[in-house]
């Protein structure tokens, strides 16, 4: 052993043994050669076939010291030091990565290959690093990250473990990631990745696009991708309540001749403007119309501060006067510094400079707004004789598919699940994912004319179930273009659950060389891996009443990913409380997403056994198990 680790570090020596690990999927403490030439053929070596042969059989001759045909640490140890070559080298640690998981969300993206040139916005460094400074100052697992220096590129090196990242999620959207399944402490590359991973299919799953970073772009801090990921999940942090029923407050700001469906149908950037300029009304000033020219003067912003500001009317409520004096200086940017210099006193100087408000620039000048509007909404909570049962929030089943389709990337962002699907254009980029084949030269684009517009996206929904039908051979009795373009919320349901059901399944029949899957092959997958675990759970159907412990999906994660699951996390009673249940199906669905899963579904799911979930998480771990990420 000592001939075998002279020339490598302890560093290194602890990641192969890693490494090594990942490979031996069986735990048998061997790899077989015919995974060593699997590893080579994933690792893309800049040689003909023939020559990749060559070497792995002279590898294996020097190794295979016993002439077993498998090979141990010790072998394994040789073989690394037989790659002198850097090239051959870097690729089969790539390719050892790759085996793992670590590189399977998209990999490392063609945008961000060596060579091409990226330009990102320093202003965006500048603001996400502050709001992240605020907004993580007292956590303790953050504290060897900050407080980082929005001025260099500290932010890009902090994401590289994966810690920060997996918090901010957290932040954005509780609870998402079990705060267990980090890994904190004695931090490897593998179980640095391992959080990386964890941290990007946690992002998809709040609706977060991450097709094309990979954990590789993450820990080599590229910039453009660091950024873009950043924004996206404090976005959705920032948005979260300004939505009618989370904050009944916005019944307010309808205006005459509108009901509540109305109001319900805003995006949160148009809910932002409404309330904006229901201020600027109360102030006696002009309306905006954007966040980018009308309000570079910052002299709306000036109004909107003065009226949100606590007067001190309420008990315990602290008044902030807003000095409106700066409003007459005669340079833009003075005058911006004075208004921000106003939003100081009321702890909310975030996102932008006085550049950026001059500036105009889009993107920062909503976060601000955001960020003072669930700070200081400053709205009247009656709700005005409308009747509040109409309020009721999205299901976790719609939130779901929701969160789905918006990883996926579609345009635009769907944020009402049944309001924004109406003219059928997200459902056409859907069908494409599952290969259903759009014509698009029948498809009606935006923007749709004011009058007729309507019967434009009739159009597009009455080809869009056309295709359902006929094409993608879905079940679609007494659904019609009508149905989707009303927002019939069952109706429109029911087709986007087949069209994400024949999305995972079409995944799964590409790993399988092509082979149609369906629920049988799944159930019989998971009881035949359990039982080759010598795992004593098993299930009959996605109905199975045992999953409400969540033992069969912690069970089926630990057989095909061995050490993934810590025993001590996991309550196996015979009469587990709705408490050990829930503990127990939130570390299953974190770990699963640790592991390379990209499960979409929630805790809650698993509880109550909601078996069209239920299926997607094991369709996501069979996925895993045959070596592949779903996405």
């Amino acid at each position: 052993m000592e001939n075998n680790t002279t020339q490598i570090s302890r560093e290194e020596l602890e990641e192969l043994k890693e490494a090594f690990n990942k490979i031996d999927i069986d735990n048998s403490g061997y790899v077989c050669d015919y995974e060593l030439q699997d590893l080579f053929k994933e690792a893309d070596l800049p040689l003909p076939g023939y020559k990749v042969r060559e070497i792995v059989e002279k590898i294996l001759v020097a190794a295979d010291h016993n002439k077993d045909g498998r090979i141990d640490f010790e072998e394994f140890l040789s073989i690394c030091q037989e790659l002198k070559s850097k090239e051959i080298s870097k690729s089969f640690r790539k390719a050892i990565n790759k085996k793992e998981g670590i590189t399977a969300i998209g990999g490392t993206s063609e945008i961000s290959s060596e060579g091409t040139q990226h330009s990102y916005s320093e202003e965006e460094q500048v603001a996400f690093v502050n709001w992240i400074n605020k907004a993580l100052k007292d956590d303790p697992d953050c504290k060897h990250l900050l407080p980082m220096d929005p001025n260099d590129e500290s932010v890009f090196k902090s994401v590289g473990d994966g810690i920060l990242l997996c918090k901010l999620i957290n932040l954005s959207q509780a609870e998402t990631i079990d705060e267990r399944v980090i890994n904190k402490k004695k931090l490897t590359p593998f179980t640095i990745s391992e959080n990386l991973v964890l941290a990007l299919n946690s992002a998809s799953a709040i609706g977060c696009t991450v097709v094309n970073i990979g954990a590789q772009d993450l820990r080599a801090g590229r910039p453009h991708l660091v950024l873009g990921l950043l924004w996206q999940i404090i976005k959705v942090g920032l948005f979260a309540h300004i939505e009618i029923s989370r904050n009944e407050a916005l019944i307010t700001l309808l205006e005459e001749g509108e009901d509540l469906e109305d109001l319900m149908k805003l995006s949160p950037e148009e809910l932002l403007l409404r309330w904006v300029n229901y201020h600027l009304t109360n102030a006696g000033w002009q309306k905006i119309g954007n966040f980018t020219n009308d309000i570079e003067d910052s002299k709306a912003y000036f109004h909107l501060l003065n009226q949100i500001a606590p007067k001190g009317i309420q008990d315990d409520e602290l008044k902030i006067d807003i000095d409106m004096s700066g409003f007459n200086e005669k340079n833009d940017l003075r005058r911006a510094e004075c208004m921000l210099q106003q939003a100081a006193k009321m702890d909310c100087r975030q996102f932008v400079t006085p550049a950026d408000v001059v500036a105009g620039n889009p993107k920062l000048n909503i976060a601000f707004v955001a960020n003072l509007f669930n700070t200081y909404p400053a709205l009247n909570k009656t709700n005005h004789g409308y009747d509040l049962a109409v309020l009721e929030g999205e299901s976790r089943e719609e939130r779901t598919f929701r969160n789905w389709m918006n990883s996926l990337g579609v345009s635009p962002y769907v944020h009402h699940l049944y309001s924004d699907l109406t003219d059928a254009s997200v459902i056409f980029q859907l069908y494409e994912r599952i290969r259903v084949p759009v014509n698009w030269n029948r498809v009606n684009k935006r923007p749709y004319p004011a009058l007729g517009g309507n019967m434009k996206k009739l159009e597009n929904c009455n080809y869009a179930v056309d295709l359902g039908k006929n094409e993608a051979k879905f079940s679609l009795v007494g659904i019609g273009g009508q149905n989707l373009n009303e927002g019939h919320s069952t109706l429109t349901l029911a087709l986007v659950w087949q069209i994400m059901r024949r999305y995972t399944l079409t995944v799964l029949s590409d790993l399988g060389g092509g082979e149609k899957v369906n629920d049988e092959m799944i159930i019989n997958w998971v009881n035949v891996t359990l039982e080759a675990a010598e795992k004593k759970t098993s299930i009959k159907s996605f109905k199975d009443k045992s999953i409400c412990t969540s033992l069969p999906v912690l069970d089926l994660i630990s057989a095909i990913a061995p050490n993934a699951i810590r025993e001590e996390m996991v309550r196996r009673d015979d009469d587990l409380s709705e408490e050990d249940k829930l503990n127990n199906a939130k570390y299953a669905i974190s770990v699963s997403r640790k592991i390379g899963a990209r499960v979409y579904a929630l805790p809650e799911d698993l509880v109550e056994v909601k078996p069209k979930m239920v299926m997607t998480v094991f369709a996501c771990l069979m996925g895993r198990g045959m070596n592949k990420i779903n996405g």
